[in-house]
């Protein structure tokens, strides 16, 4: 392939592609970027930085630490947040850049993966550079920082998987598919510990905030001590409902849902991350039947959601007779850049603007999002989009937020019956957020 050259960079001598010029200030400039600073591929920079950020390594949380630490809040303990987050979001970002410095240059130069690149670097420079943080209003200048940062990245995700997608003939689909994943892994980690800290800035500073253990019936920042599965199956699966009916009533019916099991089973979690997954699962079932059973005067079979609770683990089952999943598409099922309806997904990507790692773009009225949240986040609220707008992205970012907490997605489907969807949950909260897929633990 002409041109294409690796930014293998780390302790390296930089190999320069055809397109890139030596610039002033140690700046590798290309020449469509000097010309024109807000197109073009991104302004490398030499990796000397990043080296010792890339060698620290990454300190893993659990949802037990993050809502023993925030139980009983002070002014000591919400400053050393304050100062993890300081190191840790640079470190992880780090590694992402050196992640991406390692792709092919016919690559990184894509506009949108270079506009990624861009707003990273970016962050990791603020973040970098913000000194040692030792007064309540210097955490909250801090958090300031945080919030813009958040913010900018809103446009991370539709630009990643775009320019995956643009770039899937250029490279392996499995190296794409991995690097995805690390990405989307890495971000999900970057936004809990950043939400977590928001959150707990939040609490204290609130007039009613005392430094007392918290209800286990309460949010310690983004943690949700007592989820309970049922509560959120209900939610979740009203609204579902809701956005899968016909507007003027005259589309197919819209099955109804059984919650069985033990319904009262609860476990320590960050609450949106199980409503993407579950309003994600009933979304493909409630579709997959609707569309099988079409005529209106035909009752649709219910889509089934049995509870299971063990002494580790609480494993969700959801069952549905919308037909199974069409033969040529499993061996994509998790794939995000590969498979028959990737050029579809492209286009319909190419219309969202911004998401807010909930992989879905309109947001519904105040009125009606889920009664129950207690705090703004870039997950906290459900969206929703139009049932015949695809991306495909559903099933993979659900895997990649039920591993992330050491828990698992599987799917089993029946050709011509229906599918049986299982997303085990570990119930303790003693597990160490996953950030390597659990494809990359099992090849080492």
């Amino acid at each position: 392939m002409l041109g294409v050259k690796l930014f293998n960079w780390p302790r390296a001598r930089l190999t320069l592609g055809p397109h890139l010029t030596h610039a002033p200030g140690r700046r590798w400039l290309s020449k469509a970027t000097s010309s024109n600073p807000a197109r073009g591929p991104p302004i490398w920079r030499p990796t000397s930085v990043l080296d010792d950020w890339v060698d620290r390594p990454v300190r893993p949380i659990s949802l037990r630490q993050l809502f023993f630490f925030g139980r009983t809040l002070t002014e000591s303990r919400l400053l050393s947040s304050a100062n993890y987050v300081r190191t840790e979001l640079p470190t992880r970002l780090a590694h992402r850049l050196r992640e991406m410095q390692r792709l092919p240059y016919v690559v990184v130069t894509n506009p949108n993966l270079s506009m990624v690149y861009e707003l990273y670097y970016k962050s990791f420079e603020s973040f970098r550079r913000f000194p040692v943080i030792r007064t309540v209003e210097e955490n909250d200048a801090f958090c300031k920082v945080i919030g813009d940062n958040l913010k900018e990245h809103l446009s991370v995700i539709p630009n990643l998987v775009v320019g995956v997608l643009e770039c899937q003939d250029l490279v392996s689909p499995d190296t794409m598919d991995n690097f995805v994943q690390a990405m989307l892994r890495a971000r999900i980690s970057r936004r809990v510990i950043a939400e977590q800290h928001l959150a707990l800035t939040e609490t204290y500073n609130s007039p009613w905030h005392v430094a007392q253990p918290s209800s286990e019936n309460e949010f310690v920042g983004e943690v949700l001590l007592r989820c309970n599965a049922k509560d959120v199956i209900e939610r979740c699966g009203r609204l579902t409902q809701d956005m899968c009916r016909s507007p003027d009533g005259s589309g197919p019916q819209v099955p109804e849902i059984k919650i069985l099991g033990h319904t009262t089973a609860t476990f320590p979690y960050v609450l949106s991350h199980l409503e993407y997954i579950i309003g994600e699962l009933l979304r493909n079932s409630l579709q997959a039947v609707m569309h099988r059973f079409s005529d209106p005067q035909q009752t649709p079979p219910p889509v089934e959601v049995l509870i299971c609770e063990a002494p580790q683990n609480v494993v969700i089952r959801i069952s549905d007779q919308g037909g199974g999943i069409p033969r040529d598409i499993i061996p994509f099922l998790w794939s995000f850049n590969k498979g028959p309806r990737s050029a579809s997904r492209l286009q319909n990507f190419k219309d969202v603007p911004t998401l807010a790692a909930t992989m879905q773009e309109i947001r519904l009225p105040s009125s009606e999002r889920v009664s129950t949240k207690f705090r703004d986040s870039s997950l906290s609220s459900l969206t929703s989009r139009p049932p015949d707008f695809r991306l495909g992205m559903g099933l993979p970012m659900s895997r990649v937020y039920a591993e992330y907490w050491a828990g698992g997605l599987e799917l089993h489907s029946l050709e011509g019956y229906g599918v049986d969807a299982f997303l085990q949950i570990s119930k303790l909260g003693n597990q160490n957020e996953q950030l390597t897929s659990r494809a990359s633990m099992d090849a080492v």
